[in-house]
């Protein structure tokens, strides 16, 4: 009877409340979209601008104005990028903060790292709470001795949006030289500082790589420094320390554009190696590093298809080559009669062992090898030829040797880390089999590694190949039930291998639920040399194809759905997110595409753009007419459609010095005007940094968390 009474005013109550449920049904019904501001996106004008290829073919590019890097035009329309990002995302604000509070909270603000002894000294770095930088010390004799500073990044660093450094102490222990780039672009200015006095010699040498080599006598520092518009090292010169750098000597150009140079020292530090380099091939020359007469000796000539690198020790070069060795081969050879004929294998090719690479000591070697994805430490005695291996338990991991600057030890320093393990330095007994733990990185925040469990899992890909993947999650927050939300992780190009490395930030997404799994695709050299032949030129399209097998492998296996997998990677990794974005919008809630290389054909025929013609051998020769094609076939920028897209943040720097920040921002204005759904795609530029993002421990951590805020709040996950 009550409700046949119900006043006017309860009739309109309950009307609202009706209208308030409907509206949230709907809300519900949509997704994710009506949560987020109903705001304009930036649209780039466009400009048509026709490109004629070398074969006659004609592409319209509209967003060609964008590599105009001074334009006001460009500047503004990257701040309003940032800006409707900052808008779209500013209801994560408080997630945002949370996450970086947390991962910050993992950091160990003040701590050092493990010293390495040079003759009577102990090098290190250390932090102190609140700095972003490193501090570079060193004591003598003891690590009880008084503490001396060579330089202090938080110092050097001030007034710097940007801002990276390292040192280089003389062989006599009494300079040492300090690089810095404080743009981002890679280019290193390099002073020496006197550590008897504090104080800095007049020496400065500006736009360098960052890649030196001190004299032994201490008399000259060799470096190489690289063409200001294309970026290639294609020059090294001799310093004589005391006068101008205008004076400085050049004792090598590299005038192949296809090639890249840089110098080193070998072991025996008796010689200077200057090595020049391509994806392909490779040659090395050397000299006596003291002798200011000495001339640079090609030690094999260049040879299509053939990498090798040496190193000097006990009157013998030792080469490290793929020269009838796939998975690569170890040879020594005298120091006066190097020509091939006379190279003699110490470790020969093996089908199934990748050489990945060794080091040499008086009285033993160290050989570092991949097996099946897996890092493998071995030791030989000279006398003898005696082997032991190091051994390693998790079913995912990373090791390799460590820095050794003394020839004549017995102990080998090797680093260690797994999904689960924080990184790890120890010292193994090469005489004893004695290994010691020094330094494994602590966590704070509560962090137990038994709540964790990492797996190795194999993919079957289309044609047949199987592809391992490291996974990670939390033990008490997975059920393989395909309810998991998953963060796929690949890189896949220059023959780099990804490994199944630690991460103190990755536990903010494996305590929300999160799966990590890491696709060790085709293009990398994690399975051998042939794992990177079949993912590059011709070929690179497996790449591609193996990541999307893996992504559908996971949701087979019900580690994860559709509606809960998001994709990730970085530089050329950018480029496969920007390839499975064009190939299979429909299997990714989200993509993050990291400083993406997403504008193929444009960069690889434009011989101007920096470090294209070094990459020919990668990607393939524009001028070449079936790989102009086949590059085209599956350049994201080129292959962008009418159609549904996922979620996609897109980050980039101004000052990339790797991979142009306007083919990004070409990118995301392209798949702007084309694509069909409304679902995110967020463009973030850092104004003040290059191809590494922000510097510093601390700041970086907020991209991070940008990152992750992105993909929990598109799942539901708020806090």
């Amino acid at each position: 009877m009550d409700k046949r009474h119900k006043t006017k005013k309860m009739k309109t109550i309950k009307l609202i409340g009706l209208v308030l449920m409907a509206i949230t049904l709907v809300q519900c019904q949509k997704g994710t979209e009506q949560k987020y501001p109903q705001v304009s996106a930036p649209i780039a004008e466009v400009k048509p601008h026709e490109i004629t290829s070398k074969h006659g073919d004609k592409r319209m590019d509209n967003y060609f104005w964008l590599r105009h890097r001074k334009d006001t035009a460009v500047v503004n329309y990257l701040k309003a990028e940032n800006k409707y990002l900052d808008t779209m995302m500013a209801h994560t604000k408080g997630l945002q903060d949370k996450l970086f509070n947390e991962m910050k909270g993992r950091i160990k603000e003040k701590d050092e790292s493990v010293p390495s002894k040079i003759d009577s000294y102990f090098y290190y770095t250390r932090v102190v709470e609140g700095g972003e930088y490193p501090i570079y010390c060193r004591k003598k004799d003891s690590m009880e001795g008084a503490e001396e500073i060579i330089a202090d990044g938080n110092e050097m660093g001030k007034g710097h949006g940007y801002f990276s450094m390292f040192t280089d102490v003389s062989p006599d222990h009494t300079l040492s030289a300090i690089l810095m780039d404080t743009v981002g672009r890679r280019f290193y200015t390099i002073t020496i500082k006197d550590l008897k006095t504090g104080t800095f010699l007049s020496d400065k040498i500006v736009g360098t790589t960052g890649n030196m080599e001190w004299s032994n006598d201490n008399k000259f520092i060799y470096y190489s420094k690289q063409d200001p518009n294309t970026l290639r090292s294609d020059k090294v010169y001799r310093h004589t320390l005391g006068k101008p750098a205008s004076t400085d000597e050049l004792i090598f150009e590299e005038k192949d554009q296809t090639l890249s140079t840089y110098v080193s020292k070998t072991r025996s530090k008796k010689f200077l190696i200057v090595s020049s380099s391509r994806t392909d091939a490779s040659v090395d020359r050397f000299m006596e590093i003291d002798n200011s007469k000495s001339k640079l000796t090609v030690f094999e000539p260049l040879k299509e298809n053939v990498q090798y690198s040496i190193d000097h020790m006990n009157g013998k070069f030792y080469v490290r080559t793929n020269a009838d060795a796939k998975n690569y081969r170890l040879a020594e050879v005298p120091e006066l009669a190097t020509t091939k004929e006379n190279w003699k294998d110490i470790v020969p090719n093996r089908d199934d062992i990748f050489l990945d690479g060794f080091e040499l000591f008086k009285d033993y070697l160290a050989i570092q090898d991949t097996k099946e994805g897996l890092d493998k430490i071995r030791i030989v005695k000279w006398s003898g030829s005696s082997e032991k291996a190091i051994d390693f338990e998790e079913p995912a991991y990373v090791a390799g040797i460590g820095y050794n600057p003394d020839p004549n030890s017995t102990m080998l320093r090797y680093f260690y880390q797994s999904m689960t393990t924080p990184p790890s330095q120890y010292d193994y007994g090469m005489e004893n089999s004695e290994r010691k733990l020094l330094k494994e990185q602590e966590v704070l925040g509560g962090f137990d590694r038994n709540n964790y469990q990492t797996e190795r899992l194999w993919a079957t890909a289309r044609d047949g190949v199987k592809v391992p993947v490291s996974i990670v999650y939390r033990k008490d927050k997975y059920k393989k039930d395909g309810n998991s939300p998953c963060f796929q992780y690949a890189y896949g190009s220059y023959g780099s291998s990804m490994p199944a490395f630690f991460s103190s930030s990755r536990l903010s997404l494996l305590d929300r639920g999160f799966v990590y799994a890491m696709a060790h695709i085709r293009g990398g050299q994690e399975m051998g040399g042939q794992w990177y032949e079949d993912g590059k030129m011709l070929k690179k399209k497996n790449t591609f194809n193996d990541f999307i097998d893996v992504s559908e492998f996971l949701i087979k296996e019900k580690y994860t759905s559709k509606d809960k997998l998001f994709a990730n990677g970085g530089s050329a990794g950018g480029l496969l997110m920007g390839a499975i974005t064009n190939m299979r919008p429909d299997l990714y809630k989200g993509i993050i595409a990291d400083v993406p290389f997403v504008d193929v054909i444009n960069t690889m025929e434009d011989e101007t753009i920096p470090l294209t013609t070094f990459e020919w051998k990668e990607w393939g020769n524009p001028n070449v007419k079936e790989e102009y094609d086949y590059m085209l076939s599956y350049s994201p920028y080129d292959n962008v459609e009418k159609k549904e897209y996922p979620n996609l943040l897109v980050t980039t720097g101004l000052h990339d010095s790797q991979v142009q920040y306007w083919e990004p921002a070409k990118w995301v204005a392209k798949l702007r005007a084309m694509k069909t759904d409304k679902n995110l795609l967020l463009l973030k530029t850092n104004m003040e940094a290059g191809h590494g993002g922000a510097s510093g421990r601390f700041e970086s951590l907020k991209e991070d968390a940008m990152m992750y805020a992105f993909v929990m709040d598109l799942v539901g996950i708020k806090e």
